[in-house]
């Protein structure tokens, strides 16, 4: 572990981290576990970045796209753009005096590792899927370590040193369920609660099935939260007192613990965050993930018994509705509420946190390399 005395400077750290929760949750909470770092952020203009960074965290950005689609004029002005962006975040880190930068993935990722590797810097990255991205399959050679979130992404990536720690959560899903904030919604305490989370994405195509089911629940006493995301045209068509749907909801680490059973999309994070809170689920991948890697991350969870699988296409509202009330079996519940709890892992920032110590250079042979350099 690396410590700093009073007349040493504390390292500084680059966290490239932009664009979704999925890529900066986890990156807030690795930035929160290293507090004697000096930590400056990259992100790219008005992405989620700019509101979620917590203030302490000085933000630059850079303007900076993926590769989509077949090669052509965009694909010139899209490297034209990397190669500006590299550039620019090399002088960042030559001006700022960084000793190392820690990305989540994401388009962000390619010019910080790039340039940072250009100048001899360390390069840690995190990547949270199953599937890695195509930015960490391109580049996590490069990287000094890649951290993952699950075991079953090293296969992908043969050629970098990888290390197995899990995906960092918002710290409230660590907190004792006793000083959580209080869930504020008219849920009586001894009902089972699914929860129906669609992800940043959305889940239009999966709210309409759960409105469908919806009745057949609540008439077995089910409660329902229907976390709908605000691009639902059709979020008003059903209602009930035991249905609460709602845009978002703030307090997720409260309303998971409280929940019984939850429907969902198949992100890194929400995984993550399911397990954390040791919730049954069953699963509906995003059909539309870059390469499919939702798919990837379910079948994770459901190998271990943590959740049932089903691709939307597929998917009848008959089926669901039946799979809801087979995992509300108390003998099935138990079973599956234990595989969620054996995949959690509630230290992964501590772990992700102790690693970029550990690669980051050491003020003191720093400090005295300086002073023998001085001297010769």
């Amino acid at each position: 572990m690396t410590e700093t005395t009073q007349d040493q400077t504390p390292p500084k750290l680059l966290i490239a981290a932009s664009g979704t929760g999925g890529h900066l949750f986890p990156a807030i909470a690795t930035a929160e576990a290293l507090p004697e770092l000096s930590i400056e952020w990259l992100g790219v203009p008005d992405r989620l970045e700019t509101k979620l960074v917590p203030d302490q965290y000085p933000l630059h950005t850079i303007q900076v796209t993926g590769f989509q689609g077949k090669p052509g004029l965009g694909t010139i002005k899209t490297l034209i753009r990397l190669i500006g962006a590299i550039g620019k975040v090399r002088r960042l880190l030559k001006s700022g005096k960084f000793d190392g930068v820690f990305t989540t993935g994401g388009y962000i990722a390619a010019p910080t590792i790039l340039a940072a590797r250009s100048l001899g810097l360390p390069a840690i990255l995190h990547e949270s899927n199953a599937l890695p991205g195509k930015v960490t399959r391109l580049l996590s050679p490069r990287c000094t370590t890649v951290a993952l979130g699950f075991a079953a992404a090293a296969k992908h990536l043969p050629r970098a040193k990888t290390v197995t720690v899990g995906t960092p959560v918002r710290s409230t899903f660590l907190q004792h369920p006793e000083v959580l904030p209080p869930l504020d919604l008219p849920i009586p305490s001894n009902v089972p609660l699914l929860v129906v989370i669609g992800g940043s994405q959305g889940a239009v195509a999966v709210n309409q099935l759960v409105r469908q089911c919806a009745p057949a629940w609540i008439d077995a006493g089910i409660w329902i939260v229907h976390l709908t995301g605000d691009n639902d045209p059709d979020v008003e068509t059903y209602s009930h007192p035991h249905y609460m749907a709602l845009p978002f909801f703030e307090h997720m680490a409260t309303l998971l613990r409280r929940a019984t059973v939850a429907v969902s999309r198949a992100g890194a994070g929400t995984l993550t965050e399911l397990a954390i809170a040791h919730l049954p689920s069953i699963l509906i991948p995003y059909p539309y993930a870059a390469e499919d890697h939702q798919t990837h991350n379910a079948k994770v969870f459901e190998a271990a018994g943590a959740a049932r699988l089903f691709q939307q296409r597929d998917l009848t509202a008959d089926q669901l509705q039946s799979a809801v009330f087979e995992l509300l079996n108390p003998a099935i519940l138990a079973a599956t509420k234990t595989a969620a709890t054996q995949l959690a892992v509630s230290d992964s920032a501590t772990q992700l946190a102790d690693l970029i110590r550990l690669t980051l250079p050491d003020p003191s042979t720093q400090e005295t390399a300086e002073a023998t350099s001085s001297h010769s």
